[in-house]
């Protein structure tokens, strides 16, 4: 019996780590096979290094932190800040889509502080919208699949949107047990823990994504650590009671939370 499949698309190298990897961490233990994908480069994330230097440094980075996983990893369709809604880059993501032909899909936030979020989000969403559509052409040119899937988004990157609102879950994920895993897994993005270090002082990294887990986890009145999910409108996607991410907490803590 083949694996079930879930896919990551994030932004930039490390947004997977910071919001969504305590919930593909349990995935994994399960059995799923997980495949991530920033759409990005991450050309942007050095003050000192050349476009060529720092995007082939975030590619080696990411593929060491995917590794750690134990997930497949698709390099970038764009640079930072050129993740635009746009038809060639739907295309791009609508292929990825197809193959990997995914169970779950797991999205950033469509509020976020950044566009480059929202946006993926928006391109996330869309393409696996368009996965069984003969007529859309996909870069590369791939053939549609018809398969059920389900959308959840984490949380904004410090759990606010554009507008300082905070972002409520829908339900949450106990990252408690993998919260040192998660960590391990960011700090393989040694270029931006270097550069948040001189920044904005020693730790500052890996210190957000502490402080972010506890928030989450406080909320849940649960956990120490968590993640928060919404679950996207199942409307084009699969059946309503299509919900693979609930079965995950039922495995896990015999109920909903």
């Amino acid at each position: 019996m083949n694996a079930r499949v879930v896919l990551a698309i994030a932004a930039h190298p490390d947004d997977i780590e910071f919001m969504m990897s305590g919930t593909l961490f349990h995935l994994k233990d399960l059995g799923w096979e997980v495949h991530l994908c920033n759409l990005a480069s991450g050309d942007c994330g050095s003050a000192e290094l050349g476009y060529h230097q720092i995007t082939q440094q975030r590619w080696n980075e990411a593929q060491e932190a995917a590794a750690f996983l134990g997930a497949s990893i698709h390099p970038p369709v764009t640079d930072d800040l050129h993740i635009i809604y746009s038809t060639p880059l739907l295309a791009k993501v609508a292929a990825l889509v197809r193959v990997v032909k995914p169970e779950i899909v797991l999205l950033p936030s469509p509020q976020d502080y950044m566009e480059d979020h929202s946006e993926t989000s928006r391109l996330g969403v869309t393409a696996v919208f368009s996965r069984g559509m003969k007529n859309f052409a996909t870069d590369p040119a791939l053939p549609p699949w018809m398969g059920d899937c389900a959308l959840y988004h984490a949380l904004p990157y410090g759990l606010h949107d554009g507008l300082r609102h905070r972002i409520h879950p829908d339900f949450f994920i106990d990252a408690t047990l993998v919260q040192e895993k998660k960590r391990q897994m960011l700090a393989k993005h040694r270029s931006q823990k270097e550069w948040l270090d001189v920044s904005q002082g020693a730790g500052a990294y890996l210190l957000a994504l502490e402080a972010m887990s506890q928030d989450v986890g406080a909320e849940s009145g649960q956990f120490r650590y968590g993640e928060g999910w919404r679950r996207h409108s199942h409307l084009g996607f699969g059946p309503q009671d299509f919900d693979p991410l609930k079965e995950v907490l039922i495995q896990f803590y015999g109920e909903a939370n």
